[in-house]
């Protein structure tokens, strides 16, 4: 997500591009073309690129002989490398790399370009520390899975700690915690164990239904959400019931 995305595309339609789509991925793409013109390799191009993009992302790009990974100076998104056998992997979740049989090596340093060819490993640190990092708080929150590693801390672990100083901040008398699954499941449980109040599941989910939150109109979210969860009554009926959630949409 370019923050300066409309100026370079503006910039780069003066001077003669062309686009197919409104992505930014594009953008990126041409200002690796249009740097590849003066630099003696494509890592040089995307290190110069690297340059004019402004906000947050992650990329990979292939050549005929080359696979080079990048990452924002201030790290905004996520990206990881593991090794399978022989062969190098690159996920925006460590687990992923799981899900392949990969073995987890580390995350990318903000600004770190690695490329790899026939000759090896390269590592360019030449945008490292030069921003102040600012990875997304919301791959702890929402988006990352809970089994995933992000800069060295736990997803799972993440999400029980911001559960434990909710209920610092917040203690309440009541008799159950219930989490909104799934990604509210863990801030439930560390809220439970900060608070002492037991913690039970009081929310069944669908798993059928989709994203509801981004369906147009409240009526339209309200009728998919009826369908997506469903109260567990024994747990719930007559009891005062913390409800934990990832966020307030």
């Amino acid at each position: 997500s370019l923050t300066n995305y409309s100026q370079l595309r503006e910039n780069l339609e003066m001077s003669g591009s062309i686009f197919h789509t409104t992505s930014d991925s594009e953008v990126i793409a041409y200002e690796i073309t249009r740097e590849r013109i003066h630099t003696s390799s494509i890592e040089d191009a995307i290190c110069n690129a690297m340059y004019h993009l402004e906000g947050s992302y992650s990329f990979i790009v292939m050549s005929p002989t080359k696979l080079i990974a990048a990452r924002d100076p201030r790290g905004f998104r996520p990206l990881c490398i593991g090794k399978r056998n022989n062969s190098y992997i690159f996920a925006s979740e460590s687990c992923a790399l799981g899900a392949v049989g990969a073995k987890f090596i580390r995350d990318l340093k903000p600004g770190e370009i690695l490329v790899f060819n026939k000759n090896g490993v390269e590592s360019i640190t030449d945008h490292c520390g030069k921003a102040c990092p600012k990875l997304c708080v919301f791959e702890y929150v929402y988006f990352a899975r809970p089994d995933s590693v992000i800069d060295g801390c736990c997803v799972h672990d993440a999400r029980v700690r911001a559960g434990r100083y909710l209920a610092q901040e917040h203690p309440v008398d009541a008799d159950v915690v219930v989490g909104v699954p799934d990604s509210g499941l863990d801030a439930a449980l560390g809220y439970s164990r900060e608070s002492g109040i037991p913690y039970a599941p009081g929310l069944l989910k669908n798993r059928y239904i989709g994203r509801t939150f981004i369906s147009p109109g409240q009526k339209s979210r309200e009728n998919l959400v009826r369908l997506k969860l469903s109260p567990i009554a024994s747990v719930i009926a007559g009891k005062r019931v913390v409800l934990v959630d990832d966020s307030i949409v």
